[in-house]
């Protein structure tokens, strides 16, 4: 069987899959860093997927779920408590503020967290204690919802096809 030339393969060759670096960094600790095929991140304007040759782009980093492709198709979720994501020449950076990778948070911490969380708002006092209440409790409910992400081999993309 001859391929056609304009793919520029020879027999026997096979087209490589491209992917991303992803280098996420909190002032502590390296989270992750290794080639991934995709992300969603979640931004101060939504969430946005990141797929191999996206456009450049610096953005927010919003507290929230970053969903993480791996090479072999899984989803890794991190709980990302804000910062910053540069993305450009199939190279992500991600500066976050603190992060966790779903499976190193407790779930009875994370779900304990998030009482007291929401015992702290209920009781705030003054704008300025409402305010971080009100971050305490988005941080820990991301932790909880990291959690209970259910892991999918499958990528959302082709989910969302299946419905159309």
């Amino acid at each position: 069987m001859k391929l056609p030339r304009k793919l520029g393969l020879r027999r026997g060759e096979q087209i490589e899959e491209m992917t991303l670096n992803l280098c996420v960094l909190t002032p502590n600790r390296i989270i992750w860093d290794s080639e991934v095929k995709e992300i969603i991140l979640s931004t101060n304007s939504g969430q946005i997927g990141v797929l191999p040759n996206h456009a450049p782009i610096a953005t927010a980093v919003d507290i929230g779920l970053l969903r993480i492709r791996l090479n072999n198709d899984q989803w890794l979720t991190v709980a990302l408590m804000g910062g910053f994501a540069r993305i450009g020449n199939n190279e992500i950076t991600i500066l976050g503020n603190d992060a966790e990778i779903s499976t190193d948070i407790d779930p009875q911490e994370a779900q304990q967290a998030l009482e007291i969380a929401e015992a702290n708002l209920s009781r705030a006092e003054g704008k300025r204690q409402a305010i971080e209440a009100n971050l305490a409790l988005r941080r820990a409910r991301t932790r909880v919802e990291a959690v209970n992400v259910i892991p999918t081999s499958q990528s959302i993309h082709q989910n969302n096809k299946e419905k159309f």
